[in-house]
């Protein structure tokens, strides 16, 4: 595919297409005329050899490949945007710019709050989203990167792109105050008998992960999204669960639990901050990435 050959803002009126399902629609959206966005379907069509847009009664129905390509297109979209809008220069005193950070509750609460508090004094008019992160950035990780400015993850779940390590953590069990099964430690021995909760993800599963490998399978009887909801389901319970100390810290203060360290040498948490090479020359994010070492260095 040679891409010179290719007029970019096809892909601009593709999306519109596939999402709108309407011509006129879609124009009105990238403000085209009806025959202009008429026009422009025509030659998507015979680019992909493929109707794109099927005609069910009154309305436009999309084909398979049609359903492949809205969300090809709008990640193409997200891509393109940001490599038009890369800047030589940066002044976070001056700018104003959001940037997207996909984080756990535990990333966002541990780094990201320390982070926005920097950010509250040097940059004003700079702006954090936090999202969620899908399952979706472990198998099409380049993909998903290519549309925010970073991923707070540890290492051990994706490799091959550059990060920034913003700080370390250890694992620590955790036990309601009130729980007469364990006194000052708890054994391995528990850990198979005691009922669990933990945080599960389909690609990160940290309490699983780790007992697995000393060969105890968890009885969970909660498993959450959240790292910090994980008190509230121990609290008054037998359960135990697995967090990470810098939670842990927050969670003795807002629920009846107590922490107590892992029977087991736990794997460390390594958090990094993890981002796509099309970013490597903007100078905006040579910044925030300046700005989460120094958040690390703090955190450390």
């Amino acid at each position: 595919m040679n891409l010179s050959r290719l007029d970019l803002n096809l892909v601009v009126a593709l999306r519109a297409l596939l999402e709108e399902r309407n011509v006129t629609r879609a124009g009105e959206r990238v403000g085209l005329s009806q025959p202009a966005m008429s026009a422009a379907l025509s030659r998507l069509r015979r680019h992909f050899d493929d109707d794109l847009l099927a005609r069910t009664g009154n309305a436009y129905e999309l084909t398979p490949l049609g359903v492949a390509l809205r969300d090809r297109s709008a990640t193409a979209c997200d891509l393109l945007e940001r490599v038009f809008s890369s800047q030589p220069d940066f002044d976070p005193a001056a700018e104003t710019r959001e940037f997207t950070l996909l984080a756990s509750d535990y990333g966002a609460a541990v780094f990201g709050s320390a982070l926005a508090r920097i950010l509250h004094r040097e940059a004003p008019g700079i702006r954090l989203a936090f999202q969620h992160p899908a399952p979706s950035v472990v198998e099409n990780t380049g993909t998903v990167l290519s549309t925010v400015d970073g991923l707070l993850m540890p290492h051990g779940i994706i490799d091959g792109f550059p990060a920034v390590d913003v700080h370390q953590d250890r694992w620590l069990c955790m036990v309601a105050d009130d729980n007469p099964e364990v006194g000052d430690a708890l054994t391995l021995d528990q850990l198979s008998k005691l009922p669990w909760a933990v945080y599960q993800r389909p690609y990160d599963a940290p309490a699983a992960r780790q007992l697995s490998m000393i060969g105890v399978s968890p009885r969970v009887e909660v498993s959450v999204q959240t790292f910090q909801l994980l008190p509230l389901m121990v609290e008054g319970t037998r359960r135990v669960a697995m967090i990470q100390e810098r939670l842990a810290r927050r969670a003795v203060r807002s629920a009846a639990v107590r922490v107590l360290p892992c029977p087991f040498e736990a794997v460390p948490v390594q958090e990094a901050m993890w981002w796509h090479p099309v970013h490597a020359q903007d100078a905006a994010h040579i910044w925030l990435r300046q700005k989460a070492a120094e958040v690390g260095a703090t955190l450390e």
